[in-house]
């Protein structure tokens, strides 16, 4: 097991801090969750008759719950670090009688406010409102818009329950409630039997996740007789690191579909059917965080359960390779992006493995990678509606002077992601691989090879799309998307250059110690310049690779198709259906069919032998029942006669 990852000879202090019933404004942050959710519930049940402005309801109750949580950030910036936890008592959602030690379930529907929440409420209220308004461009021609809204609404209610819930339950209530929302946004458009097979293989996916989230919480509740966070860090360290070990290693299981980690991540590529702001909320800055947001916020369990962080780390280092590989291969710019996600969850979640030492700086990629990355989904959409919703690289080409501000804005983005300094990715990416390499020299060089990778596919997308040849066709005319469209982009692009302040003086690490605790700092073997270099340097080489093979070659637009196998494993994803359909999906309908057999052969045939039995028992029997007197008299002076002789013989 990788120990030293558990920050060995640190002294790891993860507080408890007995929260505070909400006053003064805080008694608005239920309403965070239920302006969204009025608005879902007007647009969806309002019919035709909201048709015409739907969307700016929409988009007002989403930026008024994000005005609501800049006024509370603001003022839990003003508090002492230990009173920085805050609860909202809504109402007894589940009450079983007794106490725990009795077996008695008591769960409210509260809320919890902490710095950990008040930075994503940021998040997805402030992006999610930004994808709204850009949405109200970006579908301005879709028949169904309002309902889209509505679908948009419902899915940031739901995301903003994960987040708020102080116990495990209404967490899974939001989880489930996301599941819905994206299923639903995922195939929004099932006139597509290629949309509506992504929404139902990311369900089905999902919900293999949740049963291990759910199994995790029965757990829990059993172990502990409580499922509120704070409940379950004052008595953690009372558990056996055993059942611990397993609680982990379920919430692993579940951050895994949410967060399509390997195993179960081949549904996020499948997911880019769905509207572009879709790929942008869900796949970039909110849904697919979920996992590192359990993760993170369960750190009282991981930190006492070392066998779960090391299977936390081996996913994440599985997963950041694997999603980057992917994206080398992809020519549909929005797969690219979907491989680049998937990618960089795996180092939010590398960093969350890393235990304290590495959860604020999970969290800090997390912001960061929320805006460079939705600005970038963004820009794809941008980029497909000058290009009449063409989605392949390959007929892209020279669009840096046809869309100006795309262009800009995608590539603030770009440099972000690759770790430029001092754009956003550079702070928060490389404090994972530098705290990778200290813990774990392996781990770390693995993290450091993913961003060399991202390097490449991500200059390989700028050149494709903004560079090389005019690959268009005569009929397509680029243009730039109206500024309901490109104001977002800017804003986006502007965090996208300035996320990294929140690292100025550690402070994002100071704001998140009151719920993940405080590591002692240690220095590296090499000084941190040196590894940062070496960063920059590895980062520089997988530019210059993609600059050699696409800039300086000119790009076909159809895809070769005598390419290397390892090009040809990329493009299929790795083979990840085809790992799930032999280890999966084929037993499991083997598994089914031996079962239906079993049933209609030994189950139904012991019943229905059975009431065939009783069924030609009850037709013999039935005989013998005539209606005739003579018949029965009959019957009676035979009975009558072999009791005589019976007795005769006796005597």
């Amino acid at each position: 097991m990788f120990n030293a990852i558990a920050l060995a000879a640190t002294e790891v202090h993860v507080p408890v801090v007995s929260p505070t019933d909400a006053d003064g404004p805080y008694v608005l942050l239920w309403l965070i969750i239920g302006l969204p959710l009025l608005g879902a519930a007007v647009l969806l049940l309002g019919g035709r008759a909201t048709d015409k402005w739907g969307h700016l309801l929409g988009t007002a109750t989403a930026v008024g719950s994000f005005l609501i949580s800049l006024v509370l950030f603001i003022g839990l910036m003003g508090r002492d670090e230990g009173d920085r936890q805050i609860t909202q008592h809504l109402w007894d959602w589940i009450n079983t009688g007794g106490s725990s030690a009795e077996g008695g379930l008591g769960i409210g529907l509260d809320l919890l406010y902490d710095p950990l929440s008040a930075l994503f409420l940021l998040l997805i209220t402030g992006v999610g409102s930004l994808i709204h308004v850009y949405s109200i461009g970006y579908m301005a021609h879709d028949p169904r818009r309002r309902r889209f809204f509505a679908y948009l609404n419902l899915f940031v209610a739901a995301m903003l329950m994960l987040i708020l819930a102080e116990n495990y339950v209404g967490l899974f209530l939001g989880w489930e409630g996301v599941g819905l929302a994206s299923y639903l946004l995922i195939g929004f458009w099932q006139h597509k039997p290629s949309a509506a097979a992504a929404a139902k293989k990311a369900f089905v996916i999902n919900r293999v996740g949740d049963m291990g989230l759910g199994l995790a919480i029965f757990l829990m509740f059993v172990t502990f007789g409580t499922t509120s966070f704070s409940g379950i860090s004052a008595v953690s360290s009372g558990a056996t690191e055993t059942t611990l070990n397993w609680i982990g290693v379920l919430l692993l299981v579940g951050a895994c579909g949410k967060s399509a980690q390997v195993p179960l991540q081949a549904w996020l590529l499948d997911a880019m059917e769905g509207p572009t702001p879709v790929s942008a909320l869900i796949h970039a800055a909110t849904m697919v965080t979920a996992g590192v947001y359990l993760i993170t916020r369960s750190n009282f369990i991981f930190e006492l359960a070392p066998a779960a962080q090391t299977a936390v780390v081996i996913v994440a280092t599985v997963t950041l390779l694997w999603g980057a590989i992917i994206g080398c291969a992809k020519d549909d710019i929005k797969k690219g992006l979907a491989g680049s996600t998937m990618s960089q969850i795996g180092y939010m979640m590398l960093g969350a493995g890393l235990g304290v030492a590495g959860y604020a700086f999970a969290i800090f990629h997390l912001l960061t990678h929320g805006f460079f990355k939705a600005n970038m989904f963004l820009g794809a959409g941008s980029v497909m509606h000058a290009m009449d919703d063409d989605v392949d690289m390959r007929h892209y080409g020279a669009l840096n002077k046809m869309l100006p501000v795309t262009f800009l804005t995608f590539a603030m983005g770009y440099l972000a992601i690759i770790g430029v300094p001092p754009f956003a990715g550079f702070w928060s990416k490389d404090k994972i691989i530098e705290t990778a390499l200290v813990e774990n020299p392996v781990v770390g060089i693995c993290a450091l090879l993913g961003a060399g990778i991202t390097g490449f596919y991500m200059t390989r997308m700028m050149l494709m799309t903004f560079f090389t040849q005019k690959r268009w066709e005569a009929d397509v005319h680029p243009h730039e998307s109206p500024k309901v469209m490109t104001i977002p982009l800017i804003v986006l692009a502007a965090l996208s250059v300035l996320g990294g302040l929140m690292l100025a003086g550690d402070w994002i690490v100071d704001w998140l110690s009151p719920v993940v605790g405080h590591a002692e700092h240690h220095d590296p073997p090499v000084p941190v310049i040196v590894l940062t270099l070496i960063t920059v340097v590895v980062v520089a080489v997988g530019v210059a690779a993609a600059w050699f093979l696409v800039g300086k070659q000119e790009v076909p637009r159809e895809a070769p198709a005598d390419v290397s196998f390892a090009t040809k494993a990329a493009r299929a994803d790795l083979y990840g259906d085809q790992i799930n359909e032999t280890l999966v999906v084929t037993p499991g309908k083997a598994t089914v069919a031996g079962l239906l057999t079993v049933d209609r052969t030994v189950v139904d045939g012991l019943l229905s032998g059975t009431a065939g039995f009783f069924a030609g028992t009850g037709e013999a029997l039935r005989r013998l029942q005539t209606g005739y007197v003579r018949s029965y008299a009959l019957s009676v002076l035979a009975g009558a006669a072999l009791l005589v002789a019976i007795l005769v013989v006796v005597n």
